[in-house]
């Protein structure tokens, strides 16, 4: 079968494209001009470079295909120019789309969208598919832009495109070669570079699992409807004592006070907006992960027949996989 992949050279998007290959599909992926490919050099797939926002190369991308998957989109928490989250997130998903429903050969189109596109609930209770969206006040432009992405993809199920969304959580293990943050925190937590652990929780997940998910959500997942592609809910304590005993390391048990965090990446900010520098972190990305972002994965599970990778499976798996690069 003739598969498009868009962001095939991403943390996801090849673990997706390798499940793929391996399934014994011909692949062809979409290649953002100047990304790097380390992750995909080596699989035998047909490659087209260009952007997500033209039209023309949408058509040609599509030529033949029978699935699409769709995982391109910028994960930044901060952008010198916000509005090119929107324009690529947003408009380029709807480009893509619109070629796509006009295709002859399309069969079934998975867009990934995030968790970040579903609403919270308080304290510690987890959300599930049918949460409603309700982070405008903590929300920055890569939660508001999955979300409008995600608006956009509903618009055209409604007429008539195949499509069906998955919402991962924090995916972590081989090839996260940026690295993501929850790959960060496995690396500042085994380097020791952290002194400690903040408030909250999330929930983690082995990205083998949800790349794995994005198949099963072609084959068995219904029209029209979200699946969130999740593992195990953790607090943020819990998790790097764990990847702290996994690589041998010890770490203080250590509380740092929320509002501390809070003035520190504030400081920040007001930094970057006065040296046009990036932050290392955002006053919204803080209050989004100062949470507890739990969610209920049953959906995934019951329907599709997910599997969930044990926590300190997929921990062991990350923690040696950075190690043979190097990077720890």
């Amino acid at each position: 079968m003739k598969v498009l992949v868009t962001g095939a050279t991403g943390f996801i998007g090849s673990h997706v494209t390798r499940m793929l290959l391996d399934e014994g599909h011909d692949v062809r992926a979409l290649v953002q001009p100047g990304a790097p490919t380390a992750n995909i050099d080596a699989l035998d797939v047909e490659r087209v470079e260009g952007d997500l926002r033209d039209a023309d190369l949408a058509k040609k991308a599509l030529k033949g295909v029978r699935e699409l998957y769709h995982l391109a989109a910028i994960y930044q928490l901060w952008l010198a120019r916000p509005a090119l989250m929107y324009e690529v997130n947003v408009e380029g998903t709807r480009s893509l789309l619109t070629a796509a429903l006009a295709s002859k050969s399309l069969e079934k189109v998975v867009h990934t969208s995030s968790i970040a596109a579903v609403g919270a609930k308080p304290g510690t209770e987890p959300a599930d598919e049918t949460t409603f969206f309700n982070l405008w006040d903590r929300a920055n432009e890569y939660i508001l832009s999955k979300y409008v992405s995600e608006l956009e993809v509903l618009d055209f199920v409604r007429r008539g495109l195949p499509a069906v969304i998955v919402n991962p959580a924090f995916p972590f293990g081989r090839g996260d070669i940026a690295p993501t943050p929850t790959g960060e925190i496995v690396l500042n937590t085994a380097k020791r570079v952290v002194p400690g652990y903040m408030e909250g929780g999330f929930n983690a997940v082995d990205v083998e699992d949800v790349a794995r998910g994005h198949l099963l959500a072609s084959e068995k997942g219904r029209i029209g409807e979200r699946y969130i592609l999740g593992g195990e809910n953790v607090t943020y304590r819990a998790f790097a004592k764990l990847v702290a005993e996994v690589a041998g390391v010890w770490i203080p048990d250590l509380k740092i006070p929320t509002g501390l965090i809070h003035a520190t990446v504030s400081a920040a900010e007001r930094v970057s907006k006065l040296t046009g520098r990036k932050p290392f972190a955002t006053v919204k990305a803080f209050e989004y992960a100062s949470q507890y972002v739990y969610f209920d994965c049953t959906k995934a599970r019951k329907e599709l027949g997910l599997a969930q990778t044990p926590l300190r499976a997929a921990v062991e798996k990350a923690v040696a996989w950075f190690r043979e690069r190097g990077m720890l």
